[in-house]
């Protein structure tokens, strides 16, 4: 093997060991675009090798996406076939465990009008709430990780030739995931995970109230945090009792802010790559939880078209905290990927909660979540606001007024 195929194959058991990992008797889904099928292969047999009852593959292709998007009828953009449906009941029946491989073109669906995309998320959202539900309150595994195209590797090395231009895609995306040839893998992730959770731990020992955001760009936000939240990162704890780690590369501590009292200014700081268009240079304005006013100077109606899908999107379901100084931010490479930008800055979510960041929040009712805070949307997408002048101040409910990053960075 040469170096590339040695590196795919050690990102390819970090995926089944550490991300999702497998468990014998466990049935695995992998989702991916054609393009990483290297990465795939060896994904399925390091599952099997790992003692996967049964490995699927759901096959994606950003071309076939995007003249489904152009071509259909709105009727048919509003059904779904049933053998769709009884895929993902198959899956949360059986325990499923998700391994997702991102590496779709970030301008795939450049050109489609985003008033389509809408018209198919509110018809076919509903019907597949339980399947969203049971992977965001990490009832099984999931894990996703990064493999490079040729389009992707385009959109940020835009004066490279192509092969070079992959190449270096596939050189930050192993740097980022913490891949080395000569690196103990599973040792190295579970430092790393220890030092995430560190953090956690003292977010959740000081138990705040609401965090303020400053910074000399605009950002001016009060966000009030649900009673009874809880910080996690790293890893997880899945219901049905196995640690995994959701996101590789991964670098934040993130909770729940109550839907109803967030205000203030938030400004972007990196672009946000939404259905295949770039929201860049963007603000919103929030009042009592919702955004009340919002622009950008590209991609407005992508962005009004995520504020304006249900209710829930126009609040907030994650606050995300990730130092300035850190490996993805180091590199200061944008990769028009949300995986990757978050973890280079803190960020924020519109739309969904995680219901494991609130006490005994996977053991509730929608309702009894909602009467806490919790909000509730089809959507859940990862914006960026940090920066290396960030301020945030943390006040408990006894008054304290706690320092938790100066210029950028943890102070603890």
């Amino acid at each position: 093997m040469n170096k590339k195929e040695l590196l795919t194959k050690k990102l390819a058991r970090l995926a089944v060991k550490i991300g999702a990992n497998v468990q014998e008797g466990q049935v695995v889904i992998i989702t991916s675009d054609l393009h990483a099928a290297p990465l795939v292969r060896l994904i399925q047999e390091e599952a099997y090798l790992a003692k996967a009852k049964k490995v699927y593959v759901d096959w994606k292709d950003d071309v076939l996406t995007k003249n489904y998007y152009t071509y259909v009828s709105d009727e048919t953009l509003q059904e779904m076939p049933e053998w769709d449906l009884l895929k993902m009941k198959y899956m949360v029946e059986h325990n499923a465990c998700r391994i997702v491989i991102d590496s779709r073109n970030p301008e795939a669906l450049k050109g489609v009008d985003v008033n389509r995309l809408l018209i198919a998320s509110r018809a076919n959202g509903p019907k597949t709430t339980f399947f969203q539900n049971h992977y965001s309150s990490s009832k099984s595994q999931w894990t996703i990780v990064a493999y490079p195209n040729d389009a992707w590797a385009k959109t940020i090395f835009p004066n490279l030739p192509v092969e070079e231009a992959w190449d270096k895609l596939f050189d930050a995306i192993m740097y980022t995931s913490r891949v080395t040839l000569d690196n103990d893998i599973e040792k190295e992730w579970q430092e790393h995970t220890k030092r995430l959770e560190l953090h956690s731990k003292k977010m959740n020992e000081y138990n705040f109230k609401e965090l303020h955001f400053e910074n000399c760009l605009g950002t001016n936000l009060t966000i009030g945090l649900v009673e009874s939240h809880i910080w996690a990162g790293g890893g997880e704890m899945g219901g049905n009792g196995v640690y995994f780690v959701p996101n590789i590369p991964t670098e934040e501590v993130f909770t729940m802010p109550h839907k109803d009292k967030v205000n203030g200014k938030v400004v972007s700081t990196k672009p946000l790559n939404y259905q295949g268009t770039l929201i860049k240079d963007f603000y919103l304005i929030f009042k009592d939880g919702k955004v009340v006013e919002f622009d950008a100077k590209e991609g407005y109606d992508a962005l009004k078209s995520l504020i304006e899908l249900d209710e829930g999107s126009s609040r907030l379901g994650e606050v995300a905290l990730i130092s300035y100084d850190s490996p993805i931010s180091n590199l200061n490479i944008l990769f028009n990927n949300t995986l990757f930008d978050e973890n280079a800055s803190c960020h924020l979510a519109l739309g969904n909660a995680y219901s494991m960041n609130i006490k005994d929040g996977t053991k509730q009712t929608e309702e009894e979540l909602v009467s806490r805070g919790y909000n509730v949307s089809l959507t859940h997408v990862d914006f960026m606001f940090g920066s290396s002048d960030m301020e945030i101040t943390g006040y408990t409910y006894d008054g304290k007024k706690v320092p938790i990053f100066v210029k950028g960075n943890f102070v603890f």
